[in-house]
């Protein structure tokens, strides 16, 4: 799959200032380009601030991309992780078969920079979005736009607003199956079934296959958490049999579920989909929508993803971390530093305190039973039991383990790209530009 690498390259030209937290004022008024040829280090910039490992994300596309390959299934990586098309443009050189996306709005900006597959997990029914979609289609025969579908009446609203949209061409639709207490998506095989026909006698609306999301429904690694995983992929499975043998499907289907806590659990129930044969069997594609795994973490999906240490001989490495200063010691238990939820994501995890950091101080190690009780917007609380004010001295960095990469990027317009987070001295050595 293409995207504009002109369009990303242009990126680097971008001029940068004070818009850009964390960058030094030496930095405003030069492009990105002119300020990396300075050969910049990460202690040259202020706190807080979030980098991304440019070794860790290089080792976990290659993981991800060789284990999508081994196991049969494409990939298609949600963008929405990271908004950021140059990190797009390295997952698409890998060979990721699309780009997932959650909005219209992020889809059009994939456009923006020559995406020409674009998975949109999610039902389209914002009409400025269905004219944009069907206007792209009919102008670009390259492009390909997959969307989602969950109700009848989802159906039958894009069906009407696509009537007086530009162009000819269907717009493809997946029909999404949830599941009880879950997130979007028919809530059984029978109702989906009765959406999938209700696709084949719309004008404007073409089926494609079927998808969901089955991390809506777990949060662990229990053996309930995984036997529902592996339940809800069956039904997926089965409603995919199910249309099929109807004759619903008129070409090649596709089916796509997973995000990055169950990828093996995807494969393991509907990889097999791929290679199906039999009198109602239909070419079909198992796409996998993992996006988290481009950074990994060390929180939640350092816990639950089965592409760790614990399981696999080349795991997956966090990437992402943040950077914070220490601002006060005003009980010795405590220091407070300058990073909090404006800075950092919390909602899967509080950040992890791993080290401190140099060239002010030596690196070291944290105290024993060191942790990071709460943030507030610009404060994290760093409990020091046992500690003194020489332990974590005002003016100290520290080095954050995080989770949730989601929650990371959207929090950063440009983002230092750094050669190695176990450096002594961190280089700079790109920035990453995120939209949001």
């Amino acid at each position: 799959m293409a995207i504009d690498k002109d369009a990303v390259a242009a990126l680097g030209e971008r001029r940068l200032g004070p818009e850009h937290k964390a960058l030094p004022p030496t930095a405003w008024g030069l492009t990105v380009r002119d300020f990396l040829a300075t050969a910049p280090h990460l202690d040259e910039f202020e706190t807080p601030v979030l980098t991304v490992d440019r070794t860790a994300v290089d080792a976990n596309i290659a993981v991800m991309a060789e284990w999508a390959r081994a196991a049969g299934v494409e990939l298609a990586p949600h963008g929405k992780t990271t908004m950021s098309p140059q990190l797009w443009a390295d997952q698409l050189a890998a060979g990721s078969w699309a780009i997932t996306l959650a909005t219209g709005w992020q889809a059009q900006l994939a456009r923006s920079f020559g995406v020409s597959r674009i998975l949109l997990a999610n039902a389209l029914v914002d009409p400025v979005g269905l004219h944009w979609v069907a206007a792209e289609l009919a102008q670009d025969p390259e492009f390909e736009f997959l969307s989602w579908v969950d109700s009848v009446a989802t159906v039958e609203l894009m069906d009407r607003h696509l009537s007086t949209a530009p162009g000819t061409e269907k717009l493809t639709v997946l029909v999404e199956l949830g599941g009880a207490h879950g997130r979007t998506g028919a809530r059984s095989v029978d109702i989906a079934l009765e959406i999938a026909a209700a696709v084949g006698r719309s004008a404007r609306l073409r089926l494609g296959g079927v998808g969901g999301y089955e991390a809506a429904l777990a949060h662990d690694r229990t053996p309930e958490s995984l036997a529902t995983v592996r339940g809800y992929l069956d039904e997926l499975a089965r409603l995919h049999r199910e249309i099929a043998a109807a004759g619903g499907y008129s070409g090649a289907a596709v089916v796509t579920a997973g995000g990055s806590a169950y990828p093996e659990l995807v494969v393991e129930r509907l990889a097999g989909l791929a290679n199906e044969a039999g009198a109602h069997a239909v070419a079909t594609s198992v796409v996998l929508r993992s996006g988290a795994y481009i950074t990994h973490d060390d929180g939640f999906y350092a816990g639950i993803s089965p592409l760790t240490a614990a399981y696999t001989e080349r795991p997956l490495r966090s990437a992402i971390h943040g950077w914070a200063r220490t601002v006060s010691r005003p009980e010795p238990e405590l220091a407070l530093l300058d990073a909090g939820k404006r800075d950092l994501p919390f909602d899967e995890g509080l950040p992890v305190p791993q080290r401190i950091v140099g060239p002010a101080v030596e690196s070291r190690e944290l105290p024993s039973g060191a942790l990071i009780s709460k943030l507030n917007d610009q404060h994290a609380f760093l409990r020091l039991p046992g500690g003194t004010a020489a332990d974590v001295p005002v003016g100290s960095v520290l080095r954050l383990g995080l989770s949730h990469p989601c929650t990371a990027f959207d929090k950063w317009r440009l983002i230092p790209v750094i050669d190695d987070a176990d450096a002594e001295r961190p280089r700079v050595i790109d920035l990453l530009h995120t939209f949001f």
